[in-house]
């Protein structure tokens, strides 16, 4: 067991050369990003801007799902439950202002960012405590089902309420409003994302980092041999579920004030799945690894898309051809590069 643990702190603490790297990589990068509108201005298309805002949005949506498949091994195909059901609280909110009627009597609707945002994760919070304190007392295989079922049971309880659009989703007319700023234009809006995600990753990497991070790992490696010395286990893990969903349901909330729209497709399993690829392309258990898989994957989707409508046909070839030859991920590739220059 102690062998266990030194092993895992090992693969976790990194050189102080591999962290000047890393965090001289970071800045660069979010660098790069921040002259990103810049530069799709200056090429003649400012679309690019709200492909970079989707990435990102996403990047945040697989990290949280990374925190419980990379770093904890907990395999979840119901983790898009939470990032629907936060874009659903910025939707019912607005639409119940808009209306000027409380929502359930007695919570007024609201189009406030600073409210609807911290709301969504706390809802979702909610939502992954529940389904977490239950699917959590199986694992394996029904531990995968049972995140399933209850994901598509709140799709289909979204489906039902048609207060709310049903199957067809909900109108959000407006962005949320944030102090004075241009929320309509898109340059701002991924300014205020990119500031988010940035916010988000730096909790992330310390989170991940930090005891707690220590005993999720050690849970993943091997939850009996943590039980055996007094850890207790479904709490740690519980608590991993409750952090993924709130930073689920923080992405969701994000893409309803960018898209202007919420439905039941946000809960869909496939959107599980599409979150799933995201992590196992960038690679698991990494702190870029949802940020390149994101990138990657809406990327592909976009070119292709405006390539064929047979899109699908030819973009899981191509994402098996990744999976092949980058073992472990996109991330794998930079590590190696990055060792290579120790």
């Amino acid at each position: 067991m102690l062998k266990v643990d030194e092993k895992y702190i090992a693969q976790t603490d990194a050189s102080p050369r591999r962290n000047w790297w890393a965090v001289a990589g970071a800045i660069v990068f979010i660098l790069c990003a921040a002259a990103f509108p810049v530069f799709a201005k200056a090429i003649g298309d400012p679309s690019l801007i709200g492909l970079a805002i989707r990435i990102t949005i996403y990047a945040i949506a697989a990290a949280s799902l990374n925190l419980i498949l990379g770093y904890g091994g907990m395999i979840s195909f119901g983790h898009a439950a939470y990032f629907g059901i936060g874009g659903y609280v910025v939707g019912i909110l607005y639409h119940h202002f808009a209306e000027g009627e409380p929502f359930l009597g007695f919570i007024p609707g609201t189009n406030q960012f600073l409210i609807t945002i911290p709301a969504a994760i706390i809802v979702s919070g909610i939502a992954a405590l529940v389904l977490g304190a239950l699917s959590l007392r199986t694992s394996g295989v029904p531990f995968i089902m049972i995140t399933l079922a209850f994901a598509q049971m709140l799709f289909f309880l979204f489906v039902s309420l048609k207060a709310y659009g049903g199957d067809d989703g909900l109108i959000v007319r407006r962005r949320n409003v944030l102090f004075d700023l241009d929320m309509r234009d898109d340059t701002t809006f991924f300014y205020l994302i990119l500031a988010i995600a940035v916010v988000y990753f730096i909790g992330f990497a310390r989170l991940v980092r930090s005891p707690f991070g220590l005993v999720l790992g050690g849970i993943r490696q091997s939850e009996r041999r943590m039980a055996a010395i007094g850890v207790s286990t479904y709490r740690y893990k519980l608590t991993a579920f409750v952090i993924a969903g709130m930073g689920a349901g923080l992405a969701g909330a994000l893409m309803a004030n960018y898209s202007k729209f919420v439905s039941p497709d946000m809960l869909h399993w496939t959107k599980s799945g599409d979150l799933m690829i995201m992590v196992i392309i960038g690679g698991t258990g990494t702190l870029l690894g949802p940020l390149l898989g994101a990138a990657v994957l809406i990327g592909l989707e976009t070119f292709l898309t405006s390539w064929t409508e047979h899109w699908k046909f030819f973009l899981g070839p191509i994402l098996i051809v990744i999976v092949l030859f980058s073992t472990g991920g996109l991330t794998s590739l930079f590590s190696g590069w990055s060792r290579k220059r120790e």
